[in-house]
């Protein structure tokens, strides 16, 4: 049976039959039970989602949801707004690290304006504009809660359209200067995080960055006082667009059946709004690694998913979500080609054990 949420989203339980028929493949494979664990895993929840055991990611995408945060006038970052548009740039042109990276893994990318402080008039960028970048969180709310659930609906149609067009796995993305101090607002109001422990540098700020970081963030919390029971309220008043944006996504995830990649601490903090608002949602969402930024740790445990790669990385753009993509390529080589026990001629390691 389908559940229903936010005003009216179908999300179908994950295909029991679909799951069965795809751990039955990975164990009649020739090899130890269960030896590529959260790869393993990562297939088979796949199948689930999709309703096909045949799992195929062979046409995926990174999507850079890009979006300016006006949190950054009070110093949050060590980087300036004008640098949100010069990487969107570079993502549509494919010279930006995710661009990069996708190139390497065979992984289209595109960006996405969310709403940065000036329009960029550049061919490919995906325009999706709320507003002109978001309120200072340290003064008052980021946007207002119609705002907020547009830029849903916007990650939502988005991952429709994605679907229409055949993509089997979407990564998700985001650039947009000062949203790791917006990322650890929404966490620390859903989660309960004293600021402090939760604040990282970001892209690398100092010791006196860092303290007025926390202190905005305090501040943000306290002026705003945005509600923990309501994700959206959250949502509107300390997130950003992107964080938005990307919570739509992981939502749209789960009804047009595509796997969604979380990425790091931004992307996480979406997916943990995205759950909030409807926890049936977790069925499409695939954890990647654990940033190094300090909240993000605790993020992912509330969320119940395993990364995979432990790298300590806090890129961003969408990067650590496209390094998981080739891990599942060589697993899904195997599931797919893989001699089995029957083609050996020896006895499974599960019925030596039955």
């Amino acid at each position: 049976m389908s559940e229903t949420c936010l005003g009216g989203l179908r999300i179908p339980p994950a295909n029991e039959d679909a799951i069965a028929r795809a751990q039955a493949r990975w164990d009649d494979i020739a090899k130890p039970i269960g030896s590529l664990g959260a790869l393993e895993d990562a297939v088979v929840q796949i199948a689930g989602l999709t309703g096909d055991a045949h799992v195929d990611v062979s046409r995926r995408c990174a999507v850079v949801l890009c979006a300016d945060n006006g949190v950054v006038a009070e110093g949050v970052s060590s980087s300036g707004a004008d640098v949100t548009p010069i990487i969107a740039r570079g993502v549509v042109r494919g010279t930006s690290s995710v661009g990069r990276m996708c190139a390497a893994a065979h992984i289209d990318c595109m960006a996405v304006d969310m709403g940065m402080f000036e329009p960029l008039d550049e061919p490919g960028l995906i325009d999706r504009r709320i507003a002109a970048g978001t309120g200072n969180i340290a003064c008052g709310p980021a946007m207002t809660r119609e705002q907020a659930m547009a830029a849903v609906r916007v990650g939502i149609d988005l991952v429709g359209t994605l679907a229409h067009k055949g993509y089997g796995l979407v990564a998700t993305g985001e650039m947009g200067i000062g949203n790791t101090t917006t990322a650890t607002a929404v966490a620390c109001a859903l989660l309960g995080l004293d600021p402090h422990g939760a604040c990282g540098r970001g892209a690398g700020l100092n010791d006196a960055g860092l303290a007025r970081k926390v202190a905005v963030v305090r501040r943000a919390l306290a002026t705003n006082m945005p509600n923990p029971e309501d994700p959206l309220d959250v949502l509107a008043k300390v997130g950003g667009f992107d964080i938005a944006g990307m919570c739509g996504m992981f939502l749209g995830g789960a009804v047009h059946r595509v796997p969604i990649v979380v990425d790091g601490l931004i992307s996480s903090v979406a997916a943990l709004v995205a759950r909030r608002l409807c926890p049936e949602c977790s069925v499409a969402m695939l954890g990647s690694h654990v940033s190094a930024e300090p909240a993000a740790a605790a993020v992912m445990r509330e969320l119940g998913l395993e990364p995979i790669l432990h790298a300590r990385m806090r890129l961003g753009e969408g990067t650590g979500a496209v390094c998981l993509v080739p891990l599942l390529d060589m697993a899904l080589a195997l599931y797919h080609e893989g001699l089995s026990f029957g083609d050996l001629s020896i006895e499974s390691y599960a019925g030596a054990y039955q």
